[in-house]
């Protein structure tokens, strides 16, 4: 790789993330969605002019940049302290998805307004009956004529409050489990569509519960055939923990640079046990870096990385929120101001006790890594 693609890259952040654009620097992101979100829809359409959204997908829908190429772009982008991203669930999921299973209609749809950041998506799966267990969704779909009729509710549904459009994991068959579902694209600015946010520890909401009651969709908007909706979410959740992992782990190294320094500044730095907390989260940092790296270099694909990236980084992320708060001292269980104004390292703390569970919880990882690599377990 050119070391002027770097150039290009760290130029253009140096360029454009100022003026208007400087308040959104380090904002945003998981527990702090909240932020700026006007500012930050508009920063990712200057992303998307700039031709930095879909810098992986393959021309003429995208750059078709390398990983290596890919990984300096978030490297350079989290040192720049650039925002959150909203248009992540569509550059990241649902695109490759498109790229793998859609048709050519499809990708020439939605892929360009992804990359022009002008339709944000957001990912209907979970539902209160079927979390982790994916195949028990409940939402059905009906086709009648063009169109198909969606009834049910889904849960936990990230950016769903400013999203244009949602996969939807549905059933259409009266199969049981994983046959007969299918993977349907939902507008969701229409009637029959309800939006209800979820109030979180930290007190914000960037999660939602998300209500079909009759809405609609093209009965030819079904990515895949109707029925494959298994493969094909699977598929999504394998993009989930692909390339992009990088960027939110430079995001993570970020997090433990602001709590190193803040200790330094507190004086915990000088107790030994909190910086020996510091180096496992340093070590365990650098795992998190070479699985990703193995996982995407691997000549075969390896069906169990995914499940095993997702353990080690919940896992890590939760302690490094308890190390956040251990490097505040006893003034980290005061609220910085009333009624609930939280510093950095509570809202850290309070918003990772949830990465064990969203995106499967690590019983269900654990399940997985079982099937696929061990063999099914009889149960007792």
């Amino acid at each position: 790789m050119a070391p002027e693609f770097r150039d290009e890259v760290r130029a253009w952040l140096a360029a454009h993330l100022t003026g208007r654009f400087a308040p959104l620097v380090g904002s945003g992101g998981p527990g702090r969605e909240h932020e700026h979100l006007e500012l930050r829809a508009e920063w990712e359409k200057e992303l998307g002019a700039g031709g930095w959204i879909g810098l992986g997908w393959p021309q003429p829908y995208g750059r078709g940049a390398s990983i290596a190429e890919q990984v300096v772009f978030f490297e350079e982008y989290a040192r720049a302290g650039g925002p959150g991203r909203l248009s992540h669930i569509g550059e990241y999921l649902l695109a490759p998805t498109l790229i793998a299973h859609g048709s050519h209609e499809q990708q020439a749809r939605f892929l360009p307004p992804i990359a022009r950041a002008e339709e944000l998506w957001c990912q209907g799966y979970s539902e209160p009956e079927a979390g982790s267990d994916l195949a028990g969704v409940q939402t059905r779909a009906e086709l009648a004529g063009d169109r198909w009729r969606i009834d049910g509710q889904k849960v936990w549904t990230s950016l769903a409050h400013i999203a244009d459009w949602c996969f939807v994991l549905a059933r259409t068959g009266p199969e049981k489990r994983k046959a007969g579902l299918s993977y349907l694209l939902v507008p969701m600015r229409q009637r029959g569509v309800e939006v209800r946010p979820i109030v979180q520890l930290t007190g914000t909401s960037e999660f939602n519960e998300v209500f079909f009651d009759g809405a609609e969709t093209d009965a030819d908007l079904v990515v895949g055939a109707p029925g494959d909706g298994w493969k094909v979410a699977t598929s999504t959740l394998a993009f989930e923990r692909g390339v992009a992992t990088l960027g939110q782990q430079l995001g993570f190294a970020r997090e433990l640079e602001s709590i190193v320094e803040r200790a330094r500044t507190v004086g915990t730095m000088e107790d030994p046990v909190f910086a020996d907390g510091v180096m496992q989260a340093w070590a365990g940092l650098q795992g998190l870096r070479h699985h990703a790296l193995r996982t995407l270099s691997a000549t075969e694909p390896d069906p169990t990385a995914a499940s095993v990236a997702k353990l080690l980084w919940a896992n890590w992320h939760r302690d490094l929120g308890e190390l956040a708060m251990a490097a505040e001292g006893p003034a980290a269980t005061v609220a910085r101001a009333a009624p609930y104004d939280l510093t950095d390292a509570q809202r850290l703390f309070l918003f990772t006790r949830a990465d064990t569970i969203y995106g499967g919880s690590n019983e269900i990882q654990r399940n997985i890594i079982a099937d696929r690599l061990l063999g099914r377990v009889p149960r007792s």
